[in-house]
């Protein structure tokens, strides 16, 4: 009898476990190779209904004071997230301030924007939102638009409990940026998985290149994401119109210094540099061949090289090779769908 009992205790215990995993509400994130678990607020963890909320508010030009521009206005699942021009437009056609970045593996991002000011998804939210040049507008208003909205009341109830309001909006938004995860390129499969058919002889050199102390690429550009995330100035200019951490932190140290971005899907996410100034990979290696323009703050990384035409190539055969076409062609990130 107390084996009996044991044996169904367990399988209770079982099948509990195995209703849980097959919750439809649970949203499981498919993590690469090579990448580290995500780390999920404890007041916005991933479910089905938050994810297509946020979707929804991610596409939806009702985030903006006259109704034209969304969150995906400015980055495009076939750009990683990005934009294709040096400043995007906001309402009214006004551009924006700075480029508009890729948003891959964002939800592993630990210091958000180009300045590194905000810690949190769910706060960046709130930044093109109160932009001039962007949205300029209020969550507040939002809110008062979605409550008119059905659809959305009975979205935000099924997804947070609650009718749609600023707490919803950000959370959901946050959520659905969370899933845009890349790891799955020609380099991850051959790195990561040890797949040596996926890329060629030249990227494989090009990634030694990238590799060596000659051009100590991978100082700045390293891990996982191919960035150590801390902030530098790669000499881009002698005098910035653009403060840089600056603006968050006060220091001089910090002026026209920017967070190392991501080359992860490099080759899509043109043009380059914080106000979009590049406008080719090919013009960005020679910016850093040069060395950079003097500035006090410039990096004493940012140091001049020669490259062979070969060399060169090989480089952008690398670079190349980080192109995730599965991730930027994934229908679930479709506005469509």
């Amino acid at each position: 009898m107390r084996f009996a009992s044991l044996f169904i205790g367990l399988l209770l215990v079982f099948l509990a476990c195995t209703k849980d995993d097959e919750d439809p509400e649970v949203y499981k994130l498919s993590i690469p190779y090579g990448f580290p678990q995500p780390v999920f607020p404890a007041d916005n963890e991933l479910t089905q209904s938050r994810v297509a909320l946020g979707k929804k508010l991610f596409y939806d030009p009702v985030m903006s004071r006259d109704s034209t521009r969304s969150c995906g206005s400015c980055h495009f699942p076939h750009l990683a997230f990005s934009d294709s021009v040096a400043l995007s437009p906001g309402v009214e056609d006004r551009p924006a301030t700075r480029n508009a970045p890729s948003l891959a593996n964002v939800i592993y991002q630990e210091k958000l924007l180009r300045e590194g000011g905000l810690p949190s998804l769910e706060m960046q939210v709130l930044v093109p939102v109160q932009e001039h040049n962007e949205f300029d507008y209020s969550l507040i208003f939002i809110a008062q638009r979605l409550l008119r909205n059905q659809e959305y009341v009975e979205l935000s109830q099924k997804a947070y409990g609650r009718a749609p309001d600023p707490y919803v909006i950000t959370r959901a938004i946050a959520a659905f940026e969370r899933t845009f995860i890349s790891g799955g390129s020609p380099f991850d499969q051959w790195y990561f998985q040890g797949k040596k058919e996926t890329i060629n002889r030249e990227a494989v050199r090009g990634f030694a290149l990238f590799q060596s102390e000659r051009l100590g690429c991978n100082q700045c550009h390293n891990g996982f994401l191919f960035t150590n995330q801390s902030f530098e100035n790669n000499g881009l200019y002698e005098d910035y119109n653009d403060p840089g951490r600056y603006r968050f932190t006060g220091l001089e140290s910090d002026r026209a210094v920017f967070k190392i971005p991501s080359l992860r899907n490099i080759a899509l996410t043109s043009p380059y540099m914080f106000d979009g100034s590049l406008p080719t990979l090919d013009a960005v290696i020679n910016h850093y061949q040069t060395g950079g323009k003097a500035h006090p703050n410039k990096s004493t990384l940012i140091k001049p090289f020669q490259l062979t035409p070969q060399e060169r190539s090989e480089l952008l055969a690398f670079l190349h090779s980080l192109t995730d076409e599965q991730f930027v062609n994934d229908p679930a990130f479709r506005q469509d769908l």
